[in-house]
């Protein structure tokens, strides 16, 4: 069965297709493709608008007669009415049915205005489909009725014989479209793309260039940040529960913490943190992850809803990564990336400008992008670390013995390592939210070798971000003083955060994330945080082979 409960064929290509989904895709081929192929879906302020135009027609209300029964004396007024049409494999809800004279006629509500030349083209097709679903259901039907709410006008719609032809035709080319293994092209600087619901998955421009197009100019079509944002709760013994629309973080010697659901992004807890089965609930029906991190930060399972979109991806993706000579183009993008932009940050940041490492780091890039095997570029990666951790002491105020042991995780010896794993930790848990919000399993990586629990893909993704992200928020919390030798605990050869600390480290690696960036491709300003989900689309289309490679984000 489709989302929508039609059959599909054996070849996975809907037997009946939605009216609804005619009218997308005549509008835009790849909004069809994104939204019923894939399964992509996103609300917009016109999305929740129409939603509202059509609630009044929604419930199921008057009588429809069979055709057969049908006598020209008889009015028809019926309301949500839902029929098939196996031959044409077309399926429709039609919101207003209107009869007299022994015929039909569908009414389809509009939220918006007709075009300066009368009704849209989208929606006379999807009107006509309806009509279409009419007749192989033995009925009359000879035209039908949009009705436009913003200027309360109704227009009539012929259903002449050219009009069901053009119909008909965009059926079979839908068809067409289904069978194919990635979406159409977008479209090309089109005005079509800014009010779309779907463009921040679309990344119509993106794409565009990426491909090939002549454009002048990448257009921002998202918002350069995001209005929700993580939830994180360390407290121990703590319970975050739900409350109306909101989730409540309930804490043992202090008050409540009331948080609006729609203000929340993902929700991440440590240690001994409770969550309500309500809450999973109500988080996961709005695709909203829960992240079960250990006290020390360690990433130890994900709860999302079901993973139903787009299993075609995470098969191409399997096949890419069994596969060393699809696989090793991305492992070299991953690697290029994090060399180039540690040798940024070094440039920028390095009191005695080390040019002999950072030609040394130029030297390891251009070995990676010829590296033969991901053995090699292991590595090539090792080699560049450690002449990159090697001069990491010198960027900070105080390295509090970090330039004793180097850059060591389990577990970490000295404050600057304890820093580094923690901030590691959330980069990835971002990582595995934007994989699984495009439809890619982050456990099974294309550079990071399979290990049971690991999520390999996600540290693919999270390399070119260490240095820009974790590690530049380590010099800042020591540079400035946020952090100091007082802010760790000590047991044997470990070194960890206090919870407190904890906390201020959160705050950075948050702003961090919310800083504004030009990006190096595109040209427009965006955060860090909608770079990575950026970054991790533009992985999905590359493995997809919708664009012929994935670039790492890098700065100058």
């Amino acid at each position: 069965m489709t989302v929508d409960g039609s059959a599909s064929s054996e070849n996975g290509a809907p037997d009946l297709v939605p009216a609804r989904m005619l009218n997308e895709f005549v509008y835009c081929p790849r909004l069809f493709y994104l939204e019923w192929v894939q399964g992509e879906w996103a609300e917009s302020e016109d999305t929740l608008e129409g939603a509202s135009v059509h609630r009044r027609v929604e419930e199921e209300t008057g009588r429809l007669p069979p055709p057969e029964e049908l006598d020209p004396e008889d009015r028809i007024a019926a309301r949500s009415v839902l029929l098939s049409a196996p031959d044409l494999g077309l399926i429709a809800r039609m919101d207003l049915l209107e009869g007299e004279g022994g015929a039909v006629r569908p009414v389809d509500y509009k939220k918006g205005a007709p075009g300066p030349q009368g009704p849209w083209e989208p929606e006379v097709i999807q009107l006509c489909a309806q009509g279409l679903v009419l007749r192989e259901n033995g009925y009359r039907c000879d035209e039908g009725v949009l009705y436009y709410a913003a200027p309360r006008k109704r227009f009539a719609v012929v259903f002449d014989d050219p009009l069901v032809e053009r119909t008909k035709e965009y059926l079979v080319r839908l068809r067409d479209s289904v069978e194919a293994p990635i979406p159409p092209p977008p479209l090309v600087d089109s005005p079509k793309c800014p009010r779309c619901s779907l463009v921040g998955i679309c990344l119509p421009d993106e794409v565009s260039l990426l491909r090939g197009a002549p454009l002048e100019e990448v257009r921002r079509l998202v918002p350069a940040r995001d209005d929700a944002t993580p939830l994180y709760v360390q407290e121990q013994g703590a319970t975050v529960g739900k409350s109306g629309e909101r989730l409540v973080v309930r804490r043992r010697d202090a008050d409540d913490v009331p948080v609006r659901l729609l203000d929340v992004s993902q929700v991440s807890v440590y240690g001994n943190v409770q969550v309500t089965a309500q809450a999973i609930r109500s988080l996961a029906e709005r695709e909203i992850p829960v992240f079960h991190h250990t006290y020390g930060g360690w990433l130890a399972a994900v709860t999302t809803g079901i993973h139903s979109r787009n299993v075609e991806l995470r098969v191409e993706q399997y096949r890419v990564a069994d596969e060393e000579a699809r696989a090793l183009p991305f492992a070299r993008a991953f690697v290029l990336g994090k060399l180039r932009n540690q040798r940024t940050l070094l440039r920028r940041n390095s009191p005695s400008s080390p040019r002999g490492t950072l030609a040394e780091l130029t030297r390891m890039a251009r070995l990676v992008q010829e590296a033969p095997s991901r053995d090699r570029l292991l590595g090539l990666e090792g080699i560049g670390a450690r002449a990159y951790f090697a001069h990491f002491p010198e960027l900070l105020r105080d390295a509090m013995g970090f330039e004793l042991s180097g850059r060591e995780r389990r577990p970490p010896p000295d404050p600057v390592n304890a820093l580094l794993s923690f901030l590691y930790g959330l980069l990835v848990k971002d990582a595995v939210h934007a994989l699984v919000a495009v439809g890619l399993d982050p456990y099974r990586g294309l550079y990071h070798r399979l290990r049971y629990g690991r999520p390999s893909l996600a540290l693919d993704l999270v390399e070119e971000f260490r240095p820009l992200v974790a590690d530049s928020t380590v010099l800042a919390l020591v540079n400035n003083r946020a952090i100091t030798r007082s802010d760790f605990i000590r047991r044997g050869r470990a070194c960890a955060l206090t919870q407190t600390a904890r906390r201020q480290v959160i705050r950075a690696y948050e702003a961090r994330m919310d800083t504004l960036i030009r990006h190096p491709i595109f040209g427009y300003q965006v955060s860090y945080r909608r770079v990575i989900e950026v970054q991790a689309r533009l992985l999905a289309r590359a493995i997809a082979g919708e664009i012929p490679a994935y670039r790492p984000f890098t700065t100058r």
